[in-house]
């Protein structure tokens, strides 16, 4: 009895530090540098890390890696830091303190796109919507992903036309719209070739969109939709 009690004991500590040693969740490192920030810190990519520093004095306040890969863009707001990474990976971290990363978001193909690309590759994919940033647009050639910021829960997709494709690149707003570019050719309208998105999907005449908060909130979502490609 006291042989087992004594191998038992020996044998606690090992599984502690096999515990311990186990690499995080997608290779996250978050590390604090000085004490949480407010209002949020400003944010920054300084080498293979997503910085969080304080805009008046430089200081870090936290950095965020994830272990063979590369932060590509980084887009604020309030609470959130959203990151692009270099293996298609979207990211929301805790951005007043760093401490976790509230939710990660394969997106489908975008790795790919990422790989294939030149300079700028990253530039215009992650566009934040609705009032207080309560959805995230993910905007790819195929198609635009959005995403519920306090859960990262897929809202709606939108698919480019067939014969189309979305440029990230080519963007603007007007109002509460996202306006995307959508090249299709030079035989096509420009009608065809430009889509206004906001929170709720698709801007068009008659939608029925999706509502977007969680249950418990008031009201009930929906799953998430496919919306329909313009004719």
């Amino acid at each position: 009895m006291a042989l087992t009690l004594a191998t038992a004991a020996l044998a606690l500590p090992l599984v502690t530090a096999a515990h311990q040693a186990r690499p995080a969740p997608y290779g996250d490192r978050l590390t604090a540098h000085s004490a949480a920030a407010r209002p949020d810190p400003a944010l920054r990519i300084t080498g293979e890390a997503v910085e969080a520093y304080d805009g008046r004095t430089g200081r870090r306040h936290w950095t965020h890696t994830r272990l063979g890969r590369r932060p590509l863009a980084v887009r604020p707001a309030s609470g959130h830091a959203f990151a692009l990474w270099s293996d298609g990976l979207v990211t929301d971290t805790a951005r007043t303190t760093g401490r976790t990363v509230r939710w990660h978001r394969a997106v489908p193909g975008l790795a790919h796109r990422l790989a294939a690309g030149g300079p700028g590759r990253a530039t215009g994919v992650l566009q934040p919507l609705g009032p207080g940033t309560g959805m995230l647009a993910v905007v790819t050639p195929q198609r635009i992903a959005a995403y519920r910021t306090v859960d990262g829960d897929l809202r709606w997709v939108l698919p480019a036309a067939p014969g189309c494709a979305f440029d990230a690149r080519r963007t603007a707003r007007t109002g509460g719209a996202l306006l995307v570019a959508q090249p299709c050719g030079a035989a096509a309208s420009w009608t065809t070739e430009l889509v206004a998105v906001d929170d709720l999907g698709r801007i068009a005449p008659g939608r029925t969109p999706l509502r977007n908060t969680r249950p418990g909130d008031g009201t009930m979502p929906g799953p998430a939709a496919e919306a329909a490609p313009e004719k």
